[in-house]
């Protein structure tokens, strides 16, 4: 078995958390009293586990090489494009209508939606399918409709996308 290289912080925490940073480093959170051999083998027990997670990463890193300031620009000019045309779209089809829209640099969020109902959503959003940007931009106008992931606001996004969990699933590649 690999031995599971990590970096430990101790806390006032009651349990045991894992993390995988976006460096690809192992972080384990353990309570400040856990003695180390326990905090050792539950580490070992979860090296599986682990190994597959950095391995999930380490290929998602590698399929999205980093951008250049060009392509940023690119991408930029293409999201201010793109996305609030795919609003004017799917508004109506849902029956709201956002009170604004903005686009943002966010790197791990692709969309929001405020209290005031208004939309953010990022230029990353764009590297990625069209199917995939449908779905965010439904998702988000589902929101003000519906402010948390309940039954009905998935049922509004079904409504207008039957196929969302494929087109969900295209944002986890």
């Amino acid at each position: 078995m690999t031995k599971i290289c990590f970096t430990l912080i101790r806390s006032q925490r009651k349990t045991l958390a894992i993390e995988i940073t976006k460096a690809l480093d192992v972080v384990v959170r353990a309570p400040a009293r856990m003695a180390k051999r326990d905090i050792d083998r539950l580490v070992t027990e979860r090296a599986g586990w682990i190994e597959e997670n950095l391995e999930k990463m380490r290929a998602r890193a590698n399929a999205r090489p980093p951008l250049t300031d060009a392509d940023i620009e690119a991408l930029k000019r293409r999201a201010r494009e793109v996305l609030p045309a795919r609003v004017r779209h799917y508004a109506p089809l849902l029956g709201q209508m956002p009170s604004g829209i903005r686009i943002t640099s966010a790197a791990t969020r692709f969309g929001s939606c405020s209290a005031q109902n208004s939309l953010c959503f990022s230029y990353h959003l764009l590297r990625y399918p069209m199917e995939a940007v449908d779905y965010v931009v439904v998702h988000e106008l589902a929101h003000i409709a519906h402010k948390n992931h309940g039954p009905a606001f998935y049922a509004l996004i079904a409504a207008v996308l039957p196929d969302y969990r494929a087109r969900r699933a295209l944002l986890r590649v």
